[in-house]
């Protein structure tokens, strides 16, 4: 049964966002999720994962950042990002009934949640769909430097052929982490998680994310 979302907007500062808030009977949890650069809430892969993660018991909270809901193409500074999460996962938090509350995004959404946790955003774990470890091509520049005094629970989920994360690279710095943080590969897939040779459609990539997801939750329990 597909779990009804309720249309929401949330204050950020002087502007506001949309957002959509879906909760199953009694969650176990909720998750707060954002968009990657190039795609707003509403993409399919999102609203793929949400959806299914409804079906397994949890609520989400998806939500545009400043520059998307302005019909802007170039994502926010941290400042306004970072911003942004804080006023969504305070939604969340005022729409729960006790369950944790968790963040995690696509890419540069995943990001700047990690962010805003290393800046004191109070968040019971975090789940990345696609870590934008590096640009694509520049393994040397690597993003990563506010993970490494995290100790809340994060789940990794990653395509093999993303050009955002260099395999080893990832594997060393979630190594690095320590045991808070777990890496789930996708043999082949890319930086939405597409395999070659495969016909998938974005949302049936996204719901693909959400087992995974929702098993990393659950093992981690109330917090």
């Amino acid at each position: 049964m597909t779990i009804p979302e309720l249309p929401v907007t949330i204050s950020v500062g002087e502007t506001s966002v949309s957002a959509a808030y879906a909760r199953p009977a009694m969650p176990t949890a909720t998750l707060v999720v954002a968009h990657g650069a190039g795609a707003g809430m509403d993409h399919p892969f999102l609203a793929g994962f949400s959806r299914a993660l409804n079906e397994l018991g949890i609520a989400t909270l998806r939500f545009n950042f400043p520059y998307r809901e302005a019909g802007r193409k170039f994502p926010d500074r941290p400042p306004a990002a970072i911003a942004a999460w804080r006023a969504a996962m305070a939604e969340a938090a005022a729409r729960s009934t006790g369950e944790p509350v968790w963040a995690g995004g696509k890419s540069f959404g995943g990001r700047m949640a990690s962010m805003a946790v290393a800046e004191g955003m109070p968040a019971a774990g975090l789940v990345y769909l696609g870590y934008p470890l590096h640009p694509p091509g520049k393994p040397d520049k690597v993003r990563d430097e506010h993970l490494y005094g995290l100790t809340l629970p994060m789940l990794f989920l990653q395509g093999t052929r993303d050009p955002f994360a260099t395999p080893e690279l990832l594997e060393a710095v979630v190594a690095r982490i320590g045991p808070s943080a777990t890496l789930e590969w996708r043999d082949g897939g890319g930086h939405t998680f597409e395999v070659k040779g495969t016909r998938h459609s974005q949302e049936e990539l996204g719901a693909s994310l959400a087992g995974p997801a929702a098993a990393f939750i659950a093992s981690h329990g109330p917090r």
